[in-house]
């Protein structure tokens, strides 16, 4: 198997070095930039699952061909349309796309552009980042990547892509639902996202305050009606999961958009996740208050460090 990782950064370099590890034959599509450096430093990645550190292959979008059975694309969503245009040379007949990234809209635009008979369903819960150095660091040891089919005719694939990369530390799932599994992390990392970054604080700094618990439990409700106006309502286990998560007095933890806002990210994934949960709420006449006021907060911070 011949896989095309656009870009080494948090998530796809991440990944990209398991499977490596995996013996599969991996091929970084990057800028010069980031070319330059992995040849001089190698793709480093530290984890408490395994570091890892090598030389990898790395192309230009100038020499793509269509030569790969799996593209893994892991851009920020607000990427997505360069993201397109640079992959277009490397998308064969045969060719399927496998997109982790935050929120749905980004698939209505790939499967627009390719069809969805070449876009597989992926979701990753890591916690990664990408340093200043060009270290990528994994943080804890929770890494869950699940892997769908969204046509019958991607199933010989994404078989082998999850054999390969079981050979991995972490758990690989091959999802017989993924379009529902896209939604159960959408919920949630909407709803921290509109919370943590409103609320500038981590899950318990928030749940603190004499509001706190209250708001939060709004904005999950905001975000879980709109999945079942959708027609993919959380499952029992899902909701538990969330409120596992987001309602955790002790819980040190804040969405990874709050980390780019304290790390003074020129640009935010808010218009994906808490922006298009928003436009879908309002399409079905549900009271989004928190959400509305968390985007509009997240757009002053965009205005202000365009």
């Amino acid at each position: 198997m011949k896989i095309l990782i656009l870009g080494a950064g948090a998530i796809g370099g991440y990944y990209g070095a398991r499977l490596i590890e995996a013996g599969v034959d991996v091929t970084f599509l990057v800028r010069e930039k980031r070319a330059e450096a992995l040849r001089t430093q190698g793709l480093v990645v530290k984890s408490e699952l395994g570091d890892f550190n090598a030389t990898v292959n790395t192309i230009s979008s100038h020499d793509l061909r269509p030569n790969y059975d799996l593209v893994l694309l892991a851009c920020k969503t607000y990427d997505i349309d360069t993201a397109i245009a640079s992959l277009g040379a490397g998308i064969g007949p045969h060719t399927l796309i496998l997109p982790l990234l935050n929120g749905l809209s980004a698939y209505d635009r790939l499967d627009a552009q390719f069809g969805r008979r070449h876009v597989l369903g992926g979701v990753a819960y890591v916690a990664t980042m990408l340093e200043h150095s060009g270290t990528i660091v994994h943080y804890g040891k929770n890494d869950r990547l699940l892997i769908g089919t969204r046509d019958d005719s991607q199933v010989g694939i994404a078989d082998r892509l999850v054999t390969a990369i079981s050979k991995t530390p972490g758990v690989r799932e091959r999802s017989a639902d993924i379009e529902q599994a896209l939604w159960n992390k959408w919920v949630m990392i909407s709803a921290a996202s509109l919370m943590t970054c409103l609320m500038r604080g981590t899950v318990r700094d928030i749940l603190a305050t004499d509001d706190g618990y209250a708001l939060m439990e709004r904005a999950m409700g905001e975000c879980l009606l709109v999945a079942q106006h959708s027609g993919h309502s959380l499952p029992e286990a899902a909701v538990e999961a969330v409120k596992q998560r987001l309602l955790d007095r002790s819980a040190v933890w804040a969405a990874s958009m709050m980390r780019d806002i304290g790390q003074g990210q020129a640009r935010l994934e808010y218009y994906d996740i808490v922006g298009d949960m928003l436009r879908r709420g309002e399409q079905f006449g549900i009271d989004m208050t928190m959400t509305r006021t968390a985007n509009c907060h997240l757009q002053v911070y965009g205005l202000q460090h365009r």
